[in-house]
């Protein structure tokens, strides 16, 4: 719809959608409209990526890492697919009406927009990191591989080549700012899962 307005999304429609900072003269409009439950959400980048390695896999999640996105991970498929999901936890999701009744006050929805706005705020940062903390890691690699491959001689004499071992954090260095570090404290630990998926994947 026009403004974003009436936007049809899993059987559901959304009365107000923007990438933009919302006040509650945006949203009371939109919320009027509404004649089941509304709900105020606001979501995060969710980015996929399909990795032709594991090794690439895991630059790209420590990237997301150092920029932020702390719930991200690696899933690989029995037939060796390798996804990875970058993804932060400060999502949004909050009920103000039910049956087109209206359950909070409107001081309440200034105060959650204002949470919205902020946390959009964040997240534009941490795109941003992460945007600049994969150039440096792109540029790092490129130099890495640039190198020529060391010459190694064994017992026998027989000499063999051998790349030099890739160590993923002195490689592609950690790409770390101040607000970075608060957000270390703030979000969740974040490993990397590995999924293996049924033999129809």
């Amino acid at each position: 719809g026009i403004n974003g307005f009436e936007v049809q999304k899993q059987n559901c429609c959304w009365l107000l959608v923007t990438h933009k900072p919302c006040v509650k003269d945006d949203v009371m409009p939109a919320l009027r409209k509404a004649t089941g439950d509304a709900i105020l959400k606001f979501e995060p980048l969710i980015l996929h990526v399909q990795c032709r390695q594991l090794p690439d896999a895991q630059i790209l999640h420590s990237v997301a890492i150092d920029s932020g996105f702390r719930n991200s991970g690696i899933t690989v498929g029995k037939r060796g697919k390798t996804m990875l999901a970058i993804r932060s936890t400060h999502g949004l999701e909050v009920p103000l009406s039910h049956k087109g009744k209206l359950m909070v006050t409107e001081e309440y929805i200034d105060f959650l927009l204002q949470i919205a706005n902020q946390k959009m705020e964040e997240n534009k940062k941490r795109i941003e990191r992460f945007y600049n903390c994969l150039q440096h890691a792109l540029e790092k690699e490129t130099i890495t591989n640039s190198y020529p491959k060391k010459k190694i001689k064994d017992k026998n004499n027989s000499s063999y080549t051998r790349k030099k071992k890739r160590n993923p954090e002195a490689a592609h260095g950690k790409c770390i700012t101040e607000e970075n570090d608060e957000d270390c404290e703030n979000d969740d630990d974040p490993g990397i899962s590995i999924t293996i998926f049924p033999k129809d994947y």
